[in-house]
């Protein structure tokens, strides 16, 4: 664990200055749990005594960023640990004691109450092992961590038997806060943890009250922090998935043909894929391996009885991949930025099978697509959950980084000014005759702007000039 880091440095100076002042202050949350774990925390959270007020008072740079639930966020400047500039300025959120009031609408405190007992402020949180706090002061001082430890709930004995447990009455935990299922489904899947699913079923029907823009952000933290597989079969089981993502429950059960898909249906297909998504993937990476074959079921055509050579068939699957994904992403509100590299991956990842037959231009065009090292591994994973067959993988692979990007996208040898100037009037045969330059360009065959601008003229003549009329 790098306990110098500029993170963990700003958290401590944070809780040293509050006790300066007279306030308790400690380590609070998944950054006590990640410690106790054995892994350095990303970022780090105080839990104080102190008031909203106090706390800006207390420190030159702050944000109220939820001051009604008593959250600031307070900004210092510590020493970089790695590289220049020598100091960087650390966000760290600084939170109020508190005891929450009734949640009416499922997702957040109706009104909060500040106090100045540390146990109050555990006993209204999530999950136990997110519920231990850490006194940085006697950690530095001892190095014993379990010592320096406050734990009301628990936490550290759920740690060391991999459970995630709620809180006190967990059916009274979930009803405050709906999002708290996606969150306890994402710390077991990552944490290889066991789940108590009996008193998350009942609430499975009011995920819906989250908004779509927090839905998408735990679904993304489960595809994408390691163990997806296990995140989306719990979903499953619980009754989640069908509720917000019903486009992926309707790929189990269909059935696929088994000379290239031995493994089994859709679901089980993409289940594979998402086992091997490594924590740290990109997220568009992640939601092209969940909906690459999105669009199967709705076009699922079983073998024609009269012919016993057919086979099941998908036809047109990838074009309704492309539609249900972009509804499907549009609803969660990607951005527009995610979502063309995502339906990018669902769009091209079949075109794969046709490479050791393409032309060298079209090759290269389809090297050339933005962040092809994604739909490489796409397909890549996509082998591998299915025939296991990674010759066209290799094929791709091997031009790809043989040749450098701009060999898959030179500069071009004739242009649409080019043309004009040769006498050509702007028109929609432009792209036709810029097109036909470049593949002969990407094929090889010719080399010289003069050969390019010889080509267009052998395939579109000039039109015959015609003379001035007469007066």
């Amino acid at each position: 664990m790098n306990l110098s880091s500029p993170p963990y440095q700003a958290a401590l100076a944070i809780v040293h200055r509050l006790r300066e002042a007279g306030h308790q202050a400690y380590f609070a949350g998944g950054c006590v749990r990640d410690l106790h774990l054995g892994v350095t925390p990303k970022d780090y959270d105080v839990a104080t005594s102190a008031t909203p007020d106090q706390i800006t008072a207390l420190f030159p740079k702050t944000f109220t960023v939820g001051a009604h639930f008593g959250v600031v966020l307070v900004c210092l400047k510590v020493a970089n640990d790695s590289a220049e500039p020598s100091e960087i300025e650390i966000p760290t959120e600084v939170a109020t004691f508190r005891h929450d009031g009734a949640y009416s609408d499922g997702r957040r405190p109706d009104s909060v109450q500040f106090t100045a007992d540390p146990r109050e402020d555990v006993l209204r949180r999530d999950f136990t092992i997110n519920g231990m706090l850490l006194d940085p002061v006697v950690y530095e001082a001892t190095g014993d961590l379990a010592a320096a430890t406050l734990d009301y709930v628990d936490g550290r004995k759920d740690l060391a038997r991999g459970v995630i447990r709620a809180i006190g009455d967990p059916k009274k935990r979930y009803a405050e806060d709906k999002l708290r299922l996606l969150r306890a489904v994402r710390f077991a899947a990552r944490l290889g943890f066991h789940l108590d699913v009996t008193a998350m079923r009942c609430h499975s029907a009011s995920i819906t009250q989250v908004s779509v823009e927090r839905i998408r952000d735990e679904l993304t933290m489960i595809l994408t922090e390691g163990g997806a597989r296990r995140g989306f079969e719990l979903l499953y089981q619980l009754g989640l998935l069908a509720r917000i993502l019903p486009e992926v429950v309707c790929m189990r059960g269909i059935a696929q043909p088994p000379e290239f898909h031995p493994e089994g249906d859709v679901w089980t297909h993409t289940m594979l894929l998402l086992e091997q998504l490594p924590a740290g993937v990109s997220k568009e990476l992640a939601w092209g391996a969940l909906l690459h074959d999105v669009g199967k079921p709705a076009t699922y055509q079983p073998p024609k009885r009269s012919n016993p050579n057919d086979r099941i068939r998908f036809n047109g699957h990838v074009e309704a991949g492309v539609r249900i994904a972009e509804e499907l992403l549009n609803r969660l509100r990607f951005s527009h930025q995610e979502r063309d590299q995502i339906l990018a991956l669902v769009k091209n990842h079949m075109r794969f099978g046709d490479v050791l037959q393409m032309k060298q231009s079209t090759l290269k065009r389809f090297l050339r697509l933005p962040r092809f090292d994604e739909h490489l591994e796409l397909h890549r994973i996509d082998c591998l959950s299915s025939h296991g067959d990674l010759t066209c993988y290799n094929f791709a692979r091997t031009h790809y980084e043989a040749e450098p990007s701009k060999e898959h996208r030179p500069a071009p040898l004739v242009t649409g000014r080019n043309l004009i100037a040769a006498g050509y009037r702007p028109s929609p045969q432009f792209k036709a005759m810029l097109t036909l330059a470049e593949d002969a360009q990407l094929e090889g065959t010719i080399t010289t702007s003069a050969q390019a601008l010889a080509l267009v003229q052998s395939q579109f003549p000039l039109p015959a000039s015609t003379p001035d009329a007469q007066d």
